[in-house]
């Protein structure tokens, strides 16, 4: 525990904008994973059942994206107080493996079989789209950075529509027969996500996508670096936010949105709804200076990766262990408490998402003392 430069901040003269956006998104990722009943979820919370989006989809490339940024407000600031790029570069590697490691423990709780565990995952997938962006920022410039981002944005579109996986056409873009799906199952075999078991959402060619997502965090984290005033940094980040938005909505049009794929269409748009997001933190925070609002998501999202890897902890804790319920019958902790204290008195949805939302207010309870202490729980 230390008050730091934490992977997705900083912590001393840190941008309150981000730490809020950083905060409002952990939020948002605890209240979608963590619903009262998996069959009563209101529909915002919901991911789009394969090409669309809804708001549930924009969480995860938020996060992404608030990773890039991150990346030249700690890495830049350690560069200009005279770190070698050699040691940087062994901290970058080492957080991303013990991330990666985090990843996999959760993916083992509550049973462990080497044979079918899933290596994909959420966090492995910070990990190494972390480890990707930072090096990059080590070595090249915004330049080559804006290169690599558009040709993985294009290479990747390219590989979707023009190559065909074996047993498949060209182009085929449903759940089973994409290029992407069929990479995961002839590499990962039995490694991928269960709830699908031909394709994951977080596997290895989709990855391509993310690393442009996060690529686009670090050049807009270099606008905010860059020593701009605060009225032109915000212009900047506006501009290019609609024009992400704008371009990846019609990129659509030939590639559809598609978050389980992370299609090129899919990482452009959310870049730019990342962006505009942010962009409004910074203008009504760094510009405007409203701060009243912000404390709760400052709480959250100065410890985000904790909050994200303890809350999904301890929902599998909850679903894994078995207590006797009213009737008798053994039933999981987290169903016997959802039916007493939410069930009970509320309409399905309604009690799914209280539960949810009492979830958030828990990590926020949990995350308030060591706030108050300035512990920031960093790898």
């Amino acid at each position: 525990m230390t008050g730091s430069v934490t992977l997705l901040g900083v912590s001393s003269r840190r941008l309150l904008s981000l730490d809020v956006f950083r905060g409002l998104t952990v939020a948002a990722m605890v209240l979608v994973n963590n619903p009262g009943s998996w069959t009563s979820v209101w529909w915002p919370l919901r991911h789009a059942t394969w090409h669309g989006w809804t708001p549930t989809d924009l969480i995860f490339p938020f996060f992404l994206f608030i990773v890039g940024v991150a990346v030249p407000l700690a890495l830049g600031r350690r560069l200009e107080v005279g770190d070698s790029k050699g040691r940087l570069a062994l901290r970058i590697i080492r957080r991303a493996a013990i991330i990666f490691a985090l990843g996999f423990v959760l993916h083992a709780v509550p049973s462990f079989d080497l044979a079918t565990i899933r290596i994909p995952g959420v966090l492995q997938r910070i990990a190494v789209c972390y480890l990707v962006t930072a090096l990059l920022f080590l070595v090249v410039g915004w330049k080559t950075e804006a290169v690599l981002a558009a040709a993985l944005l294009l290479g990747y579109w390219g590989a979707l529509t023009h190559v065909a996986a074996p047993g498949f056409q060209a182009g085929d873009l449903g759940p089973e027969g994409n290029l992407a799906a069929w990479l995961d199952r002839s590499i990962l075999g039995q490694h991928i996500w269960r709830v699908s078991k031909i394709y994951d959402p977080e596997g290895i060619l989709s990855t391509a996508g993310a690393i442009a997502t996060t690529l686009m965090g670090v050049l807009s984290g270099r606008l905010v670096w860059g020593g701009l005033g605060v009225r032109d940094t915000g212009t900047g980040l506006l501009v290019g936010g609609l024009v992400g938005t704008t371009f990846g909505l019609l990129w659509g049009y030939w590639l559809p949105i598609n978050k389980s794929l992370w299609t090129s269409s899919y990482a452009l748009f959310t870049a730019g709804a990342a962006l505009l997001v942010l962009t409004a933190c910074y203008w009504l925070i760094e510009v405007r200076g409203s701060r009243w609002w912000t404390r709760p998501f400052e709480i959250l999202g100065v410890n985000a990766l904790a909050v994200f890897f303890l809350s999904t902890l301890l929902a599998r804790l909850l679903i894994a262990i078995r207590m006797p319920g009213p009737d008798g019958r053994s039933q999981s902790v987290q169903a016997v408490l959802y039916d007493a204290y939410f069930a009970s008195w509320a309409e399905p949805t309604l009690a799914s998402l209280a539960w949810a939302a009492a979830n958030v207010l828990l990590w926020l309870a949990l995350m308030w003392p060591l706030f108050r202490r300035n512990i920031r729980l960093t790898v």
